[in-house]
């Protein structure tokens, strides 16, 4: 974990739930007054989950990505985040240590956007068994999740050509 990956989630992380969860809670309560200790304590949360999903034990980063989820992003179906999510630090993460959340099989442009590759890299990964296809189309979450995973070394050396 560098710690220009760090402070770029943490700071996501913070931005977020400010949006997504506080905001909400100072229109209901009609000041900043009382959520202002909340957004004091979100800062030093962040923090912490950012550690946590950037840190060794996988079992911890993989319930806090799963946590923040949902609560960031609650609904009554799958999590199923647009392509451009992928590409946010939170996105990057969660695409490492848990793959895809909701599903087994994603369309060509989401796995591009999931290893921030194109769609036509990920074409020729597949051709080149490099990703799984799914028999009922695109490729599987799982062999995304994989080649994330691959030592960074020979990960970044085959990025340059995608």
């Amino acid at each position: 974990m560098s710690t220009d990956e760090h402070v770029a989630l943490a700071g996501e992380l913070v931005r977020l739930i400010d949006r997504r969860i506080v905001d909400p809670l100072e229109i209901l309560f009609g000041s900043d007054e009382q959520v202002g200790p909340v957004r004091g304590r979100l800062r030093i949360e962040a923090e912490v989950w950012a550690a946590q999903l950037l840190g060794p034990d996988d079992r911890l980063a993989v319930h806090t990505a799963a946590r923040l989820i949902a609560a960031v992003f609650p609904g009554d179906g799958p999590f199923d985040p647009p392509d451009e999510w992928w590409r946010t630090a939170f996105g990057r993460t969660v695409a490492r240590r848990v793959g895809h959340p909701g599903k087994t099989a994603v369309p060509f442009a989401t796995a591009g956007a999931m290893l921030g590759i194109t769609r036509q890299g990920v074409h020729d990964l597949v051709k080149r068994a490099k990703l799984d296809r799914h028999p009922d189309g695109g490729v599987t979450t799982e062999s995304i999740h994989e080649r994330l995973n691959q030592p960074q070394e020979r990960y970044a050396a085959r990025r340059d050509h995608h």
